[in-house]
């Protein structure tokens, strides 16, 4: 599964936002019962789909034939020799520091409110931590966003900070008392606190 992923993806078929998303659009029952790296098979396949690289009949195929001879080689089931692979980029899932000239809007020490936002489709502020305080730790630096990435609307970047929250500030009052919690998250969902 590592090679699938790591291979389409350093291709540029798809990036690690792309990647994430796909994952996420797993219906809900399957998403519970599945393994981490089935998780992985149903996003990789789903945007291998999407970007007409295999079709549906044509995996429905290659499953039927595999199901019937499992010991044959992987290229037996194809009709005609592969494409030619394209160059390759390795580290295209770490790939996402852009130096743009852009001064981040915070610096350690600011208080932070996060933003209640419920955007459709992926995003990486956790549900749980919208609407809720913090202090900005450090900078990360000028980051792709996956929120634009994972949909096609470019990278637009901007400063990704590591933010940090008091437990209690997340989940209440039942939590050990002096626990902190320190989310990564883009400047564009977050607000100065007071």
């Amino acid at each position: 599964m590592w090679g699938m992923m790591s291979a389409a993806g350093s291709q540029g078929l798809f990036n690690i936002d792309e990647f994430r998303h796909g994952i996420e659009r797993m219906a809900p029952a399957h998403y519970l019962r599945a393994t981490y790296y089935e998780k992985w098979l149903d996003g990789v396949t789903r945007l291998l789909v999407e970007k007409g690289v295999v079709s549906r009949s044509e995996l429905e195929a290659r499953v039927a034939f595999f199901e019937k001879r499992p010991d044959a080689p992987a290229a037996a089931a194809l009709a005609s020799p592969p494409p030619p692979t394209l160059a390759a980029n390795p580290g295209w899932s770490r790939d996402v520091i852009r130096e743009t000239g852009a001064t981040p809007r915070f610096r350690p020490g600011d208080p932070v409110l996060t933003r209640r936002i419920h955007p459709h489709g992926h995003t990486r502020l956790p549900r749980y931590a919208r609407g809720k305080r913090g202090v900005i730790h450090r900078c990360h630096g000028i980051h792709v966003f996956p929120d634009s990435n994972a949909h096609g609307l470019g990278e637009q970047p901007q400063p990704l900070y590591s933010v940090r929250f008091d437990a209690g500030e997340l989940w209440g009052e039942a939590v050990e008392p002096n626990q902190v919690v320190h989310i990564d998250l883009w400047e564009s969902y977050l607000l100065p606190g007071r």
